[in-house]
Protein backbone atom coordinates (compact mmCIF):
# COMPACT_ATOMS: atom_id res chain seq x y z
CA UNK A 1 0.00 0.00 0.00
CA UNK A 2 2.88 2.32 0.92
CA UNK A 3 4.92 2.12 -2.19
CA UNK A 4 1.62 2.03 -4.15
CA UNK A 5 0.69 5.57 -2.48
CA UNK A 6 4.48 6.83 -3.08
CA UNK A 7 4.57 5.81 -6.97
CA UNK A 8 1.22 8.22 -7.33
CA UNK A 9 2.36 11.04 -5.56
CA UNK A 10 5.31 11.32 -8.16
CA UNK A 11 2.52 10.79 -11.18
CA UNK A 12 3.30 13.46 -14.18
CA UNK A 13 1.01 15.75 -12.80
CA UNK A 14 1.65 15.52 -9.44
CA UNK A 15 5.49 16.00 -10.45
CA UNK A 16 4.71 19.18 -12.34
CA UNK A 17 2.80 20.83 -9.32
CA UNK A 18 5.61 19.77 -6.49
CA UNK A 19 8.12 21.51 -8.73
CA UNK A 20 5.64 24.57 -9.37
CA UNK A 21 5.08 24.53 -5.43
CA UNK A 22 8.44 24.95 -4.44
CA UNK A 23 9.54 27.42 -7.38
CA UNK A 24 6.27 29.85 -5.87
CA UNK A 25 8.21 29.41 -2.83
CA UNK A 26 11.55 30.08 -3.55
CA UNK A 27 9.96 33.54 -5.56
CA UNK A 28 8.77 34.73 -2.32
CA UNK A 29 11.60 33.94 -0.63
CA UNK A 30 13.79 35.89 -3.02
CA UNK A 31 10.58 38.64 -2.39
CA UNK A 32 11.39 38.99 1.28
CA UNK A 33 15.14 39.52 0.57
CA UNK A 34 15.30 41.88 -2.30
CA UNK A 35 13.01 44.23 0.68
CA UNK A 36 15.83 43.99 3.18
CA UNK A 37 18.85 44.26 0.84
CA UNK A 38 17.63 45.53 -2.61
CA UNK A 39 14.81 48.18 -1.67
CA UNK A 40 15.64 50.26 -4.33
CA UNK A 41 16.63 47.86 -7.04
CA UNK A 42 19.90 47.52 -6.62
CA UNK A 43 22.08 45.81 -3.67
CA UNK A 44 22.72 47.53 -0.98
CA UNK A 45 25.93 45.87 0.35
CA UNK A 46 25.68 47.32 4.14
CA UNK A 47 22.18 45.82 4.33
CA UNK A 48 23.14 42.41 2.64
CA UNK A 49 25.85 42.19 5.31
CA UNK A 50 23.38 42.97 7.76
CA UNK A 51 21.12 40.28 6.81
CA UNK A 52 23.59 37.43 5.53
CA UNK A 53 21.77 34.61 7.62
CA UNK A 54 18.80 35.37 5.48
CA UNK A 55 20.55 35.69 2.13
CA UNK A 56 22.08 32.88 2.54
CA UNK A 57 19.50 30.97 3.93
CA UNK A 58 17.75 32.21 0.43
CA UNK A 59 20.72 30.78 -1.34
CA UNK A 60 20.43 27.37 0.30
CA UNK A 61 16.90 27.46 -0.77
CA UNK A 62 17.75 27.92 -4.48
CA UNK A 63 20.30 25.18 -3.91
CA UNK A 64 17.52 22.48 -2.41
CA UNK A 65 14.83 23.94 -5.31
CA UNK A 66 17.46 23.35 -7.70
CA UNK A 67 18.26 19.62 -6.63
CA UNK A 68 14.20 19.39 -6.68
CA UNK A 69 14.71 20.30 -10.52
CA UNK A 70 17.46 17.76 -10.80
CA UNK A 71 16.22 14.86 -9.53
CA UNK A 72 12.42 15.46 -11.17
CA UNK A 73 14.49 15.41 -14.63
CA UNK A 74 16.55 12.61 -13.76
CA UNK A 75 13.91 10.69 -13.19
CA UNK A 76 11.84 11.70 -16.21
CA UNK A 77 14.32 11.00 -18.59
CA UNK A 78 14.94 7.69 -16.85
CA UNK A 79 11.21 7.50 -17.09
CA UNK A 80 11.48 8.25 -20.93
CA UNK A 81 13.80 5.46 -21.62
CA UNK A 82 11.88 2.54 -19.67
CA UNK A 83 14.66 2.56 -17.20
CA UNK A 84 12.90 3.76 -14.37
CA UNK A 85 13.05 1.10 -11.38
CA UNK A 86 11.66 0.78 -8.13
CA UNK A 87 14.93 2.07 -6.60
CA UNK A 88 15.60 4.87 -8.25
CA UNK A 89 11.87 5.61 -8.41
CA UNK A 90 12.22 5.47 -4.23
CA UNK A 91 15.38 7.48 -4.53
CA UNK A 92 13.55 10.55 -6.72
CA UNK A 93 10.76 10.32 -4.55
CA UNK A 94 11.59 10.22 -1.00
CA UNK A 95 14.70 12.74 -1.80
CA UNK A 96 11.95 14.93 -3.40
CA UNK A 97 9.89 14.45 -0.09
CA UNK A 98 12.77 15.49 1.99
CA UNK A 99 13.74 18.49 -0.25
CA UNK A 100 10.23 19.76 0.27
CA UNK A 101 10.31 19.55 4.03
CA UNK A 102 13.36 21.36 4.00
CA UNK A 103 12.01 24.27 2.40
CA UNK A 104 9.34 23.95 4.41
CA UNK A 105 10.68 23.47 7.88
CA UNK A 106 14.75 24.54 7.99
CA UNK A 107 17.55 23.98 5.68
CA UNK A 108 20.83 23.29 7.65
CA UNK A 109 23.46 25.40 6.65
CA UNK A 110 26.02 24.27 8.63
CA UNK A 111 26.32 21.86 11.76
CA UNK A 112 24.77 24.42 14.23
CA UNK A 113 23.44 26.95 11.55
CA UNK A 114 19.71 25.84 10.39
CA UNK A 115 18.04 28.90 8.30
CA UNK A 116 14.37 28.68 9.08
CA UNK A 117 11.27 29.74 7.05
CA UNK A 118 10.98 32.25 9.83
CA UNK A 119 13.86 33.64 9.17
CA UNK A 120 13.38 34.30 6.05
CA UNK A 121 9.95 35.77 6.79
CA UNK A 122 8.20 33.38 4.91
CA UNK A 123 6.09 31.25 8.09
CA UNK A 124 2.89 31.42 5.96
CA UNK A 125 4.33 30.53 2.46
CA UNK A 126 6.09 27.63 4.36
CA UNK A 127 2.79 26.24 5.59
CA UNK A 128 0.89 26.85 2.43
CA UNK A 129 3.83 24.97 0.99
CA UNK A 130 3.53 21.86 2.79
CA UNK A 131 -0.13 22.42 2.85
CA UNK A 132 -0.67 21.89 -0.75
CA UNK A 133 -2.08 18.48 -2.01
CA UNK A 134 1.08 17.45 -4.01
CA UNK A 135 3.07 17.48 -1.30
CA UNK A 136 1.12 16.92 1.48
CA UNK A 137 0.37 13.43 -0.57
CA UNK A 138 4.41 13.09 -1.14
CA UNK A 139 5.47 13.75 2.11
CA UNK A 140 2.87 11.33 4.00
CA UNK A 141 3.86 8.72 1.49
CA UNK A 142 7.42 9.12 2.45
CA UNK A 143 7.22 6.70 5.01
CA UNK A 144 10.00 4.87 7.21
CA UNK A 145 9.12 2.16 5.56
CA UNK A 146 10.03 3.26 1.94
CA UNK A 147 13.23 4.02 3.43
CA UNK A 148 13.82 0.62 4.59
CA UNK A 149 12.86 -0.82 1.38
CA UNK A 150 15.35 1.59 -0.39
CA UNK A 151 17.91 0.64 1.72
CA UNK A 152 17.43 -3.24 0.55
CA UNK A 153 17.42 -2.46 -2.70
CA UNK A 154 20.56 -1.26 -2.93
CA UNK A 155 23.59 -2.75 -4.65
CA UNK A 156 26.43 -2.58 -6.89
CA UNK A 157 24.73 -0.91 -9.68
CA UNK A 158 24.31 1.73 -7.45
CA UNK A 159 27.79 2.45 -7.42
CA UNK A 160 28.13 2.49 -11.10
CA UNK A 161 25.95 5.45 -11.74
CA UNK A 162 25.04 6.08 -15.37
CA UNK A 163 25.69 10.00 -16.64
CA UNK A 164 23.48 10.42 -18.91
CA UNK A 165 25.90 9.87 -22.08
CA UNK A 166 26.66 6.35 -23.59
CA UNK A 167 30.40 8.03 -24.63
CA UNK A 168 30.94 9.21 -21.28
CA UNK A 169 29.46 6.01 -19.47
CA UNK A 170 32.23 4.25 -21.50
CA UNK A 171 34.50 6.51 -20.80
CA UNK A 172 33.84 6.27 -16.72
CA UNK A 173 33.74 2.58 -16.84
CA UNK A 174 37.01 2.23 -18.03
CA UNK A 175 38.36 4.83 -15.45
CA UNK A 176 36.14 2.65 -12.72
CA UNK A 177 38.50 -0.43 -13.64
CA UNK A 178 41.25 1.94 -12.83
CA UNK A 179 40.30 2.99 -10.20
CA UNK A 180 39.35 -0.29 -8.50
CA UNK A 181 42.32 -2.23 -9.48
CA UNK A 182 45.40 0.76 -8.72
CA UNK A 183 43.93 3.31 -6.47
CA UNK A 184 41.55 1.52 -4.36
CA UNK A 185 43.31 -0.84 -2.76
CA UNK A 186 46.03 1.08 -1.66
CA UNK A 187 44.73 4.59 -0.90
CA UNK A 188 44.36 3.93 2.56
CA UNK A 189 48.00 2.86 2.98
CA UNK A 190 48.49 6.61 1.40
CA UNK A 191 46.27 8.06 3.95
CA UNK A 192 47.65 6.86 7.09
CA UNK A 193 51.42 7.15 6.45
CA UNK A 194 50.54 11.04 4.76
CA UNK A 195 52.73 9.67 1.59
CA UNK A 196 52.38 11.59 -1.92
CA UNK A 197 50.31 9.37 -4.17
CA UNK A 198 52.62 7.54 -6.12
CA UNK A 199 53.91 8.55 -9.53
CA UNK A 200 53.32 5.31 -11.12
CA UNK A 201 49.42 6.24 -10.26
CA UNK A 202 50.02 9.88 -11.65
CA UNK A 203 51.41 8.53 -14.82
CA UNK A 204 48.27 6.28 -14.90
CA UNK A 205 46.07 8.96 -14.66
CA UNK A 206 47.82 10.94 -17.55
CA UNK A 207 48.00 7.86 -19.77
CA UNK A 208 43.98 7.96 -19.76
CA UNK A 209 43.87 11.11 -20.88
CA UNK A 210 42.51 12.91 -17.64
CA UNK A 211 44.75 15.79 -17.82
CA UNK A 212 43.37 16.96 -21.00
CA UNK A 213 40.21 15.87 -20.97
CA UNK A 214 38.78 18.83 -21.69
CA UNK A 215 41.66 20.14 -23.16
CA UNK A 216 41.01 21.08 -27.20
CA UNK A 217 42.30 18.47 -29.56
CA UNK A 218 43.97 20.69 -31.61
CA UNK A 219 46.61 20.87 -28.32
CA UNK A 220 46.70 16.94 -28.09
CA UNK A 221 43.80 17.15 -25.37
CA UNK A 222 40.79 14.93 -25.76
CA UNK A 223 38.12 18.19 -26.24
CA UNK A 224 35.89 16.96 -23.89
CA UNK A 225 32.96 18.87 -21.67
CA UNK A 226 32.46 19.61 -18.30
CA UNK A 227 29.95 16.65 -17.87
CA UNK A 228 33.05 14.22 -18.80
CA UNK A 229 35.31 16.15 -16.35
CA UNK A 230 32.47 15.36 -13.86
CA UNK A 231 32.14 11.70 -14.62
CA UNK A 232 36.70 11.06 -14.33
CA UNK A 233 36.18 13.00 -11.73
CA UNK A 234 33.86 11.35 -9.41
CA UNK A 235 34.85 8.05 -10.65
CA UNK A 236 38.43 9.00 -9.26
CA UNK A 237 37.34 10.01 -6.24
CA UNK A 238 35.11 7.15 -5.35
CA UNK A 239 38.12 5.66 -4.81
CA UNK A 240 40.71 8.14 -3.65
CA UNK A 241 39.67 12.19 -2.98
CA UNK A 242 43.47 12.82 -3.68
CA UNK A 243 43.34 10.90 -6.85
CA UNK A 244 40.49 12.23 -7.77
CA UNK A 245 41.76 15.79 -7.13
CA UNK A 246 45.15 15.28 -9.19
CA UNK A 247 42.94 16.59 -12.28
CA UNK A 248 42.41 19.51 -10.62
CA UNK A 249 45.30 22.09 -10.95
CA UNK A 250 46.10 20.39 -14.89
CA UNK A 251 41.81 22.11 -15.48
CA UNK A 252 42.35 25.41 -13.57
CA UNK A 253 45.70 25.98 -15.48
CA UNK A 254 44.59 24.67 -18.80
CA UNK A 255 41.44 26.64 -18.82
CA UNK A 256 43.66 29.85 -17.55
CA UNK A 257 45.99 29.44 -20.77
CA UNK A 258 43.19 28.41 -23.22
CA UNK A 259 41.26 31.28 -22.34
CA UNK A 260 43.91 33.74 -21.71
CA UNK A 261 47.41 32.70 -23.11
CA UNK A 262 48.76 34.45 -26.28
CA UNK A 263 49.19 31.72 -28.97
CA UNK A 264 52.66 31.19 -28.30
CA UNK A 265 51.69 30.31 -24.62
CA UNK A 266 49.12 27.78 -25.58
CA UNK A 267 51.48 25.91 -27.84
CA UNK A 268 54.11 25.61 -25.07
CA UNK A 269 51.70 24.53 -22.16
CA UNK A 270 48.67 23.01 -23.75
CA UNK A 271 50.26 20.10 -24.76
CA UNK A 272 52.42 18.89 -21.91
CA UNK A 273 49.55 19.85 -19.31
CA UNK A 274 47.40 17.78 -21.39
CA UNK A 275 50.29 14.88 -21.34
CA UNK A 276 50.91 15.02 -17.65
CA UNK A 277 54.53 16.11 -18.68
CA UNK A 278 54.00 19.12 -16.98
CA UNK A 279 51.94 18.93 -13.49
CA UNK A 280 50.62 22.66 -12.31
CA UNK A 281 49.93 24.03 -9.27
CA UNK A 282 47.61 26.85 -8.63
CA UNK A 283 49.56 29.56 -6.40
CA UNK A 284 47.12 32.25 -5.42
CA UNK A 285 45.48 32.14 -1.58
CA UNK A 286 47.99 34.37 0.68
CA UNK A 287 47.91 33.89 4.43
CA UNK A 288 46.07 37.23 5.32
CA UNK A 289 44.16 37.72 2.32
CA UNK A 290 42.05 33.94 1.53
CA UNK A 291 38.72 35.04 -0.16
CA UNK A 292 39.97 38.42 0.02
CA UNK A 293 42.06 38.58 -3.48
CA UNK A 294 41.97 42.81 -3.77
CA UNK A 295 43.85 42.63 -0.92
CA UNK A 296 46.46 40.21 -2.75
CA UNK A 297 50.04 41.33 -1.80
CA UNK A 298 52.57 39.22 -4.00
CA UNK A 299 54.10 41.53 -5.79
CA UNK A 300 56.15 41.06 -9.40
CA UNK A 301 58.61 43.47 -10.22
CA UNK A 302 59.50 43.97 -13.88
CA UNK A 303 63.98 44.11 -14.34
CA UNK A 304 64.59 43.58 -17.78
CA UNK A 305 63.47 40.35 -19.26
CA UNK A 306 62.37 39.31 -15.79
CA UNK A 307 59.82 39.36 -13.57
CA UNK A 308 60.94 38.95 -10.03
CA UNK A 309 58.70 37.96 -7.37
CA UNK A 310 58.45 38.82 -3.77
CA UNK A 311 55.38 37.65 -0.78
CA UNK A 312 54.09 34.63 0.62
CA UNK A 313 51.57 31.95 -0.63
CA UNK A 314 49.72 29.42 1.54
CA UNK A 315 47.36 26.21 0.88
CA UNK A 316 49.26 25.40 -1.78
CA UNK A 317 48.51 22.19 -3.27
CA UNK A 318 51.40 19.59 -4.80
CA UNK A 319 53.45 22.71 -5.01
CA UNK A 320 57.00 20.74 -4.49
CA UNK A 321 55.97 18.21 -7.36
CA UNK A 322 54.65 20.94 -9.49
CA UNK A 323 56.38 22.18 -12.83
CA UNK A 324 54.31 25.20 -13.29
CA UNK A 325 52.57 27.62 -10.87
CA UNK A 326 49.63 29.39 -12.24
CA UNK A 327 50.84 32.34 -10.10
CA UNK A 328 48.48 35.21 -8.78
CA UNK A 329 50.57 38.64 -8.35
CA UNK A 330 50.60 42.26 -7.90
CA UNK A 331 52.02 44.30 -10.86
CA UNK A 332 49.68 47.27 -10.10
CA UNK A 333 49.50 49.30 -7.00
CA UNK A 334 47.40 48.58 -4.12
CA UNK A 335 45.10 50.83 -4.63
CA UNK A 336 44.50 49.52 -8.37
CA UNK A 337 42.73 46.54 -5.95
CA UNK A 338 41.59 44.07 -8.67
CA UNK A 339 42.83 45.57 -11.93
CA UNK A 340 46.58 45.68 -10.47
CA UNK A 341 46.56 41.83 -10.47
CA UNK A 342 48.56 39.90 -13.34
CA UNK A 343 48.69 36.15 -13.70
CA UNK A 344 52.46 34.64 -14.29
CA UNK A 345 52.93 30.62 -16.05
CA UNK A 346 55.97 30.51 -13.55
CA UNK A 347 57.97 27.10 -14.33
CA UNK A 348 60.44 25.65 -11.87
CA UNK A 349 62.14 22.03 -11.04
CA UNK A 350 60.28 19.33 -9.68
CA UNK A 351 60.91 18.86 -6.34
CA UNK A 352 61.97 15.48 -4.33
CA UNK A 353 61.39 14.68 -0.88
CA UNK A 354 64.91 15.39 0.42
CA UNK A 355 64.89 18.74 -2.02
CA UNK A 356 61.02 19.93 -2.44
CA UNK A 357 62.04 23.31 -4.17
CA UNK A 358 65.33 22.95 -5.48
CA UNK A 359 65.36 26.77 -7.11
CA UNK A 360 66.69 30.28 -6.41
CA UNK A 361 64.25 32.61 -4.73
CA UNK A 362 61.61 29.95 -3.19
CA UNK A 363 61.03 28.21 -0.83
CA UNK A 364 58.24 25.72 1.47
CA UNK A 365 56.76 24.98 4.68
CA UNK A 366 54.85 21.60 4.91
CA UNK A 367 51.40 22.73 6.63
CA UNK A 368 50.42 18.99 8.18
CA UNK A 369 46.51 18.30 7.46
CA UNK A 370 43.78 16.09 8.78
CA UNK A 371 42.62 14.65 5.71
CA UNK A 372 43.34 15.13 1.71
CA UNK A 373 46.81 14.52 2.41
CA UNK A 374 48.98 12.67 -0.70
CA UNK A 375 49.40 15.63 -2.59
CA UNK A 376 51.19 17.73 0.30
CA UNK A 377 49.79 21.53 1.32
CA UNK A 378 52.76 24.55 1.77
CA UNK A 379 53.34 28.14 2.86
CA UNK A 380 55.26 29.14 -0.18
CA UNK A 381 58.10 31.95 0.58
CA UNK A 382 59.10 34.19 -2.67
CA UNK A 383 62.32 36.38 -2.37
CA UNK A 384 63.44 37.34 -5.66
CA UNK A 385 61.92 34.27 -7.29
CA UNK A 386 62.48 34.88 -11.31
CA UNK A 387 59.85 34.66 -14.15
CA UNK A 388 60.89 35.55 -17.65
CA UNK A 389 58.69 38.53 -18.73
CA UNK A 390 56.77 36.38 -21.87
CA UNK A 391 55.35 34.25 -18.80
CA UNK A 392 52.67 37.10 -18.48
CA UNK A 393 49.62 35.29 -18.88
CA UNK A 394 48.24 36.69 -22.28
CA UNK A 395 51.12 39.46 -22.28
CA UNK A 396 49.07 41.86 -20.75
CA UNK A 397 49.24 43.38 -17.09
CA UNK A 398 46.10 43.86 -15.15
CA UNK A 399 44.08 40.91 -16.12
CA UNK A 400 44.94 38.41 -13.13
CA UNK A 401 42.04 38.81 -11.57
CA UNK A 402 39.94 38.55 -14.83
CA UNK A 403 41.66 35.23 -15.93
CA UNK A 404 41.05 33.58 -12.40
CA UNK A 405 37.72 34.41 -12.72
CA UNK A 406 36.90 32.67 -15.75
CA UNK A 407 38.29 29.70 -14.36
CA UNK A 408 35.93 29.83 -11.28
CA UNK A 409 32.50 28.14 -12.55
CA UNK A 410 34.33 24.72 -14.15
CA UNK A 411 36.91 24.27 -10.24
CA UNK A 412 33.43 24.45 -8.57
CA UNK A 413 31.79 22.36 -10.48
CA UNK A 414 35.06 19.88 -10.57
CA UNK A 415 35.17 20.14 -6.34
CA UNK A 416 31.30 19.45 -6.69
CA UNK A 417 32.22 16.35 -8.52
CA UNK A 418 34.85 15.36 -6.10
CA UNK A 419 32.23 15.27 -3.43
CA UNK A 420 29.77 13.15 -5.33
CA UNK A 421 32.91 10.83 -5.32
CA UNK A 422 33.58 10.74 -1.55
CA UNK A 423 29.87 10.34 -1.05
CA UNK A 424 29.51 7.51 -3.29
CA UNK A 425 32.69 6.18 -1.41
CA UNK A 426 30.99 6.94 2.04
CA UNK A 427 27.90 4.78 0.48
CA UNK A 428 30.02 1.64 -0.66
CA UNK A 429 31.76 1.05 2.85
CA UNK A 430 28.82 1.98 4.54
CA UNK A 431 26.52 -0.43 2.92
CA UNK A 432 29.37 -3.32 2.74
CA UNK A 433 29.97 -2.95 6.92
CA UNK A 434 26.05 -2.84 7.15
CA UNK A 435 25.85 -6.24 5.43
CA UNK A 436 28.65 -8.01 7.32
CA UNK A 437 28.25 -7.32 10.29
CA UNK A 438 26.21 -9.01 12.56
CA UNK A 439 24.61 -8.32 15.48
CA UNK A 440 21.89 -9.93 17.89
CA UNK A 441 21.47 -12.24 14.94
CA UNK A 442 20.91 -10.21 12.01
CA UNK A 443 22.92 -7.78 9.93
CA UNK A 444 22.83 -3.99 11.23
CA UNK A 445 21.54 -3.46 7.91
CA UNK A 446 18.33 -5.10 8.63
CA UNK A 447 17.82 -2.28 11.82
CA UNK A 448 15.91 0.76 10.70
CA UNK A 449 17.97 3.45 11.58
CA UNK A 450 20.91 2.21 9.97
CA UNK A 451 18.55 1.51 6.68
CA UNK A 452 17.40 5.08 7.01
CA UNK A 453 21.45 6.22 6.55
CA UNK A 454 22.23 4.08 3.77
CA UNK A 455 19.19 5.64 2.23
CA UNK A 456 19.97 9.00 3.13
CA UNK A 457 23.43 8.74 1.51
CA UNK A 458 22.20 7.21 -1.52
CA UNK A 459 19.55 10.11 -1.92
CA UNK A 460 21.79 12.70 -0.97
CA UNK A 461 24.89 11.13 -3.76
CA UNK A 462 22.05 11.39 -6.27
CA UNK A 463 20.95 14.68 -5.95
CA UNK A 464 24.28 15.74 -5.44
CA UNK A 465 25.08 14.37 -8.91
CA UNK A 466 22.46 15.41 -10.63
CA UNK A 467 22.83 19.44 -9.76
CA UNK A 468 26.73 18.73 -11.24
CA UNK A 469 26.54 17.58 -14.50
CA UNK A 470 23.45 20.11 -15.02
CA UNK A 471 25.78 22.90 -14.06
CA UNK A 472 28.69 21.19 -16.76
CA UNK A 473 25.82 20.92 -19.09
CA UNK A 474 25.05 24.46 -18.66
CA UNK A 475 29.11 25.10 -18.89
CA UNK A 476 29.06 22.54 -22.03
CA UNK A 477 26.56 24.45 -23.48
CA UNK A 478 28.81 27.88 -23.07
CA UNK A 479 25.60 29.27 -20.58
CA UNK A 480 27.06 31.23 -18.34
CA UNK A 481 26.84 29.09 -14.66
CA UNK A 482 28.71 30.53 -11.65
CA UNK A 483 25.04 30.17 -10.02
CA UNK A 484 24.67 26.97 -10.79
CA UNK A 485 28.34 25.99 -10.14
CA UNK A 486 28.17 27.67 -6.48
CA UNK A 487 24.28 25.50 -5.60
CA UNK A 488 26.54 22.17 -6.99
CA UNK A 489 29.66 22.86 -4.62
CA UNK A 490 27.58 24.09 -2.11
CA UNK A 491 24.93 21.39 -1.85
CA UNK A 492 27.72 18.43 -2.71
CA UNK A 493 30.05 19.52 -0.17
CA UNK A 494 27.14 19.41 2.47
CA UNK A 495 25.88 15.83 1.43
CA UNK A 496 29.82 14.45 0.92
CA UNK A 497 30.06 15.86 4.57
CA UNK A 498 26.42 13.97 5.75
CA UNK A 499 27.57 10.68 3.76
CA UNK A 500 30.66 10.15 5.58
CA UNK A 501 29.56 10.82 8.88
CA UNK A 502 26.73 8.84 8.21
CA UNK A 503 29.37 6.01 7.37
CA UNK A 504 31.19 6.37 10.53
CA UNK A 505 28.08 6.31 12.67
CA UNK A 506 27.35 2.56 10.38
CA UNK A 507 30.55 1.51 11.47
CA UNK A 508 30.18 2.73 15.19
CA UNK A 509 33.60 2.36 17.43
CA UNK A 510 35.63 0.67 14.14
CA UNK A 511 34.59 3.96 11.68
CA UNK A 512 36.96 5.82 14.36
CA UNK A 513 39.70 4.05 13.64
CA UNK A 514 42.48 4.58 11.48
CA UNK A 515 42.22 0.84 9.29
CA UNK A 516 38.94 1.68 8.01
CA UNK A 517 38.46 3.61 5.45
CA UNK A 518 35.33 5.69 6.76
CA UNK A 519 37.81 7.40 9.09
CA UNK A 520 39.57 8.54 6.27
CA UNK A 521 36.45 9.26 4.58
CA UNK A 522 35.61 11.65 7.09
CA UNK A 523 38.28 13.87 7.38
CA UNK A 524 38.83 14.14 3.40
CA UNK A 525 35.45 15.31 3.04
CA UNK A 526 35.55 18.14 5.66
CA UNK A 527 37.74 19.77 3.06
CA UNK A 528 34.79 19.83 0.37
CA UNK A 529 33.10 23.04 2.10
CA UNK A 530 36.26 25.02 2.89
CA UNK A 531 38.52 24.81 -0.73
CA UNK A 532 37.68 26.41 -3.81
CA UNK A 533 35.53 28.89 -1.92
CA UNK A 534 34.37 28.48 1.25
CA UNK A 535 30.53 27.78 1.68
CA UNK A 536 29.71 31.15 3.22
CA UNK A 537 31.73 32.62 0.31
CA UNK A 538 29.40 30.53 -1.89
CA UNK A 539 26.05 31.00 -0.51
CA UNK A 540 27.30 34.92 -1.09
CA UNK A 541 28.22 34.66 -4.68
CA UNK A 542 24.77 32.55 -5.04
CA UNK A 543 22.75 34.99 -3.29
CA UNK A 544 24.56 38.36 -4.96
CA UNK A 545 23.81 36.65 -8.47
CA UNK A 546 20.50 35.38 -8.00
CA UNK A 547 19.46 38.97 -6.13
CA UNK A 548 20.92 41.14 -8.88
CA UNK A 549 19.83 39.09 -11.92
CA UNK A 550 18.01 36.93 -13.91
CA UNK A 551 15.34 36.47 -12.15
Amino acid sequence: MGWTRLRASMSSPAETRLLEAAECYLAAARAAIVARVAPGGRIDARALDAHQFAAHGYAWAAATVAGLRALLGWRGALAASGRLGERDELVAALGAAELLLQLGTGIAMSQGETARPGDLGLGAEAAALLADPSVAALVAAATPAARERLAELLDESILEPSYGDEAIDAMAATLRRFARERVAPRAQAWHRADALVPMDVVDGVAALGVFGLTVPEEFGGLGLGKAAMCASTEELSAASLIVGSLATRSEIAAELVRLGGTPAQQARFLPRIADGSILPTAVFTEPDTGSDLAGLRTRATRDGDRWRVHGAKSWITHAARADLMTLLVRTGRPEDRHDGLSMLLAEKPRGTEADPFPVPGLTGTEIRVLGYRGLREYELAFDGFEVPADALLGGVEGQGFRQLMATFESARIQTAARAVGVARAALAVALSYARGRMQFGRPIAAFPRVAHKLAAIAIDATIARQLTLAAARAKDEDRRCDIEAGMAKLWAARAAWSAADNAVQVHGGNGYAEEYEASRLLVDARILSIFEGAAEIQAQVVARGLLASRN
